[in-house]
């Protein structure tokens, strides 16, 4: 083990006791492929399953190993529904679904999770709705504090996400955030979560790669 990924995982170790303490299971895997895997194990035959828009989903793979497995598994794929009554259909479908799959734009040392969203879609199912939420993290995401996680967003995960969604803002075209209030602003909603209110429902997965933005 490097001397890089030994630091990863002291750190988490310190992250996961303050996910504790704030009513959020935590847990360390060293590699995507443990994610992956540690991930489809939590899901039991017939759960339903949703995901929230992530970069770092997709690289670890879980995704694809999710939508293979769709015959043991209810996968609620959102890109299936297209017409407007579909989408609202499709919004009270996943406040009601057993899973919840998403990362975090960041998380703290002290085991806050800080996210910002556009229209909120993918933070209103970590706030409420699916009976439990897992996240899947990189350990790229971590910043000291509050302060730091919103920094990072909007200067590290928000330029390059605008320009991969082809959004005219001016993060797209800078590099860093402007503090815009432009209508395809991506950080119209900045939440951060403190504590679980339901004791285990947010399962968080700290893994010893760079993963998403």
């Amino acid at each position: 083990m490097s001397a890089k990924h030994k630091a990863y995982e002291i750190q988490a170790e310190g992250i996961i006791k303050k996910l504790r303490t704030r009513g959020m299971n935590g847990i360390y895997c060293g590699t995507k492929e443990e994610a992956r895997q540690y991930v489809l194990d939590m899901l039991e035959n017939g759960a339903s399953i949703a995901w929230g828009g992530s970069e770092s989903l997709k690289e670890t793979g879980i995704l694809d190993a999710i939508m293979a497995d769709s015959g043991r598994l209810d996968v609620i794929d959102r890109s299936t529904y297209v017409t407007d009554e579909q989408k609202r259909m499709l919004k009270g479908k996943i406040a009601m679904c057993d899973y919840f799959l998403m990362s975090t734009n960041a998380i703290t040392l002290d085991g806050e999770l800080v996210n910002i969203d556009g229209a909120g879609s993918r933070l209103s199912y970590l706030i409420y709705g699916p009976e439990k939420v897992i996240i899947v993290a990189g350990m790229n995401k971590v910043a000291t504090d509050v302060e730091d996680a919103v920094k990072r967003v909007q200067n590290i995960a928000s330029p390059p996400n605008a320009i991969r969604l082809s959004l005219d803002t001016p993060c797209a075209e800078y590099g860093r955030c402007m503090n815009c209030v432009s209508e395809s602003s991506i950080c119209c909603q900045v939440v951060v979560t403190r504590r679980s209110r339901i004791t285990g429902r947010i399962n968080v997965i700290l893994v010893g790669e760079e993963l998403g933005y």
